[in-house]
């Protein structure tokens, strides 16, 4: 690779490399490639090392020359004419790098989708369609009965037909079109985009709090962070479909962000239906190139309305009109490795910079989100009652203390089921754990089966029992292993499965349950892509149970659903996590919103070996808004979050002591920053606690411990961050464990 001395100043490109470094490289442009301002954005491909990477440029300018006399290298290849990143987007990510303290290169690398970070120029952004050829014409009389020739008679009656209306009119018909393509009877081709001005087809009329809330989003002038409040079944959805109606009729952009891709699929076809235009999904169920398509048709400003889980919130937006997010509180909006971005906060940032209205909706809040809206910084919209005629379920807590369980589940709740399926309802079993049975334990000696690669002496991480007890998995590292036939331990024959997940459920109602259909939907049985929609299509309307995890408890309309059992909510009420009872409370809310949605009556069972606790008592008496009233109280006390900010530095090593050593340098850096903060008047101060073991203190054959940093004062924490991490990153500690920093944590897990 060619090598030139030093150039004048203000003549290279510092490039943001995907590399977990916190500084930019220097590099020449190509030979007659001039440096100038409108290369900031570009991507570039550079050499480093014996392999060639590509990265962003961030700057042009001089240097960081140290004096060593060291020479530049010269870059391989400017990949885009113009820059792919700009503006807003860019200064955005900017800030997002500063935010969570990321090297700048890794930030751009992930919010760009997988072909574009890797070099690949920005894709077509065509639609495609099917005609038939002038064999396929002549030819058509001759096809059989089948799809093959349906699909025949469609393209000679309509002519070219786009994928999407054939999405509409065929089932199946991908397989049909292969078919005759080789054949020679119909073809693929390429036709322009949908562009088309869109007219809101009708929806169901809004009540007066829908109407209001409309109204308020429709009047926002500019940023407005508006909190959308609404129990389950008020018609949020209603409210977004009538703001994004009203954004796409002024020519502007929307934004969908959704926690989890299952509801994806069911969005998609609310929101086509009702907009009339092609809304794109965005998610990682979806191959790399069809998420670059779309990452470009918005870029290009031809892409009008995305629906897409966490990663969406990168989509180029250059129309901005507004920004939803559904079900804002959710966990899943908050990325658990890599760049530990939460979408939700994101998004507020990025509405900001546009200057459109972020729609934040939830029938439960965040804490942060509440006190937000407390504070004034959040409108406050609520809708307190269930759109149409349906009914807020009626709730019952079932007291199992002393009663038989069979597969977790006690006698009344079998025979309420029972009597809701032959009534003609439907019926969802909420169990949020997944697999056969939590753990596998010899009744003889006491062994139970753990994790070789997760468990410690004194600390044991129960392998997951799967198959109806033929298999073994971790579900923190993925170990897996066939169950043993006989104890380990002192060779006995009496293994038995011990609790229940939700295989063990479904095997269970099957069983009981003979002539009406039992699915389940976890994790496991929607791997494939589609699967959950597939699984709910067959699920129908007819009398049966759906056996599920939280998956079933966000956003999913099941009209003939009438009874939701949930089990095994004891394991939550007592949790260390500071955060559990938030969890724990927003998940029952959820899950039982889902009975009762249309005109039948619904009701939900809570079984519970505790039910004096004091959580079950404030939801059942006054609801989330009573729970969440509560619970600020306690936070602020204890000065957790809304009310102090945090971070987590975590350090894994296969020795204890390298994970503690760098964490002693880390604290040691951290305190002489916040001495140096506190003269200036500006910042109050930084509590640091640590090192300690992490709460799961072996993961995947590596040692944890942590740091955990809170200060009543954003600007106090990440000044002292600021002041604290080179000196971390240059520490010999740093390269002897695998280290994150995680601003404002979900867990401290």
């Amino acid at each position: 690779m060619p090598e030139a001395p030093f150039p004048p100043p203000q003549t290279v490109w510092r490039v943001a490399l995907p590399l977990p470094l916190p500084r930019l490289f220097d590099y020449l442009p190509p030979a007659g490639e001039p440096v100038v301002d409108d290369g900031v954005g570009c991507r570039v491909r550079v050499p480093f090392g014996r392999r060639e990477l590509v990265g962003v440029v961030a700057e042009v300018g001089a240097p960081e020359f140290d004096g060593d006399g060291t020479a530049l290298k010269t870059a391989v290849a400017r990949l885009d004419p113009t820059p792919l990143l700009q503006g807003e987007l860019l200064d955005s990510l900017r800030w997002l790098a500063r935010y969570t303290h990321a090297p700048l290169g890794e930030v751009l690398a992930t919010a760009l989708p997988g072909p574009l970070r890797h070099g690949e120029p920005l894709p077509d952004t065509h639609a495609w369609a099917w005609c038939a050829t002038e064999a396929g014409a002549a030819g058509r009389g001759r096809l059989r009965a089948g799809k093959p020739r349906r699909l025949a008679d469609l393209l000679h009656d309509h002519g070219t037909l786009d994928e999407d209306r054939l999405d509409n009119l065929l089932e199946g018909w991908r397989d049909a079109a292969r078919s005759l393509a080789k054949r020679g009877h119909a073809e693929r081709v390429a036709v322009a985009a949908a562009t088309q001005v869109p007219v809101p087809r009708p929806g169901p009329s809004l009540n007066d709090e829908q109407q209001a809330a409309v109204d308020a989003v429709l009047a926002a002038q500019g940023f407005n962070a508006l909190l959308l409040d609404g129990v389950t079944g008020s018609g949020k959805t209603e409210v977004y479909l009538h703001a994004i109606a009203d954004c796409l009729a002024r020519g502007k952009q929307a934004l969908v962000l959704v926690p989890e891709i299952g509801l994806t699929p069911q969005t998609l076809a609310r929101f086509r239906a009702r907009l009339g235009v092609p809304v794109h999904a965005l998610h990682s169920g979806l191959g790399d190139g069809e998420r670059a398509r779309t990452w470009a048709a918005f870029a290009r400003g031809e892409a009008r309305v995305a629906v897409g889980t966490r990663s969406a919130v990168f989509l180029p937006l250059p129309e901005p009109g507004l920004i939803v997010i559904d079900e804002e509180h959710d966990a899943s909006f908050k990325q658990q490795d890599g760049i530990r971005y939460h979408a939700r906060d994101f998004a507020l940032v990025r509405a900001k910079a546009l200057d459109v209205p972020v729609l934040l909706g939830s029938a439960t809040p965040s804490l942060e989100s509440l006190r937000n809206a407390q504070a004034g910084r959040y409108g406050h919209l609520r809708l307190q009652r269930r759109a149409g005629q349906a009914q807020a379920p009626r709730v019952r807590v079932v007291d199992v203390r002393k009663r038989p369980l069979e597969a977790g589940l006690s006698p009344e709740l079998f025979e309420r089921v029972h009597a809701e399926l032959r009534a003609g309802g439907q019926v969802l079993v909420f169990k949020n754990r997944r697999g056969y049975a939590p753990v596998l334990l010899c009744h003889d000696c006491g062994w139970s089966a753990h994790c070789p690669r997760c468990s410690t002496p004194l600390k044991g991480t129960p392998m997951t029992v799967h198959g109806g007890g033929r298999r073994l998995q971790c579900h923190h590292c993925g170990t897996r292993r066939p169950a043993p036939d006989a104890c380990p331990d002192c060779g006995g024959l009496a293994l038995q499965s011990q609790g229940a997940g939700t295989e063990r459920i479904e095997e269970s109602l099957a069983a009981r349950l003979s002539g009406f259909p039992v699915l389940r939907i976890d994790r496991g049985s929607t791997q494939k892509r589609d699967a959950l929609e597939k699984l709910l299509a067959e699920f129908g309307t007819a009398p049966g149970v759906l056996v599920g995890t939280q998956m079933l408890a966000k956003g999913h309309d099941l009209p003939n659903l009438t009874l939701v059992a949930v089990v095994g909510i004891d394991e939550g009420l007592f949790s260390a996590d500071f955060r559990a009872p938030e969890k724990l409370a927003q998940l029952l809310i959820q899950v039982a919103g889902r009975a009762g949605r249309a005109n039948k009556p619904g009701e939900v069972l809570l079984q519970t070996h505790h039910p004096d606790h004091p959580l079950l008592h404030t939801l059942l008496a006054g609801g989330y808004a009573a729970f969440a009233e509560t619970e600020l109280a306690q936070r602020e006390a204890a000065e957790f979050p809304p009310f102090a900010h945090m971070a987590l530095i975590r350090a894994e090593a296969q020795q204890v002591e390298l994970a503690n050593a760098f964490l002693a340098v880390a604290r040691r850096e951290l305190e002489r920053a916040a001495a140096g903060r506190r003269g200036d008047g500006n910042a109050r101060g930084l509590e640091i606690n640590g090192p300690v073991p992490a709460p799961m203190p072996r993961r995947a054959g590596y040692l944890r411990a942590q740091l955990i940093l809170s200060a009543p004062e954003r600007r106090a924490l990440h000044a002292a961050l600021d002041a604290a991490l080179p000196a971390i990153h240059a520490a010999p500690e740093t390269r002897k464990v695998r280290w994150s920093l995680d601003v404002d944590p979900a867990d401290l897990y």
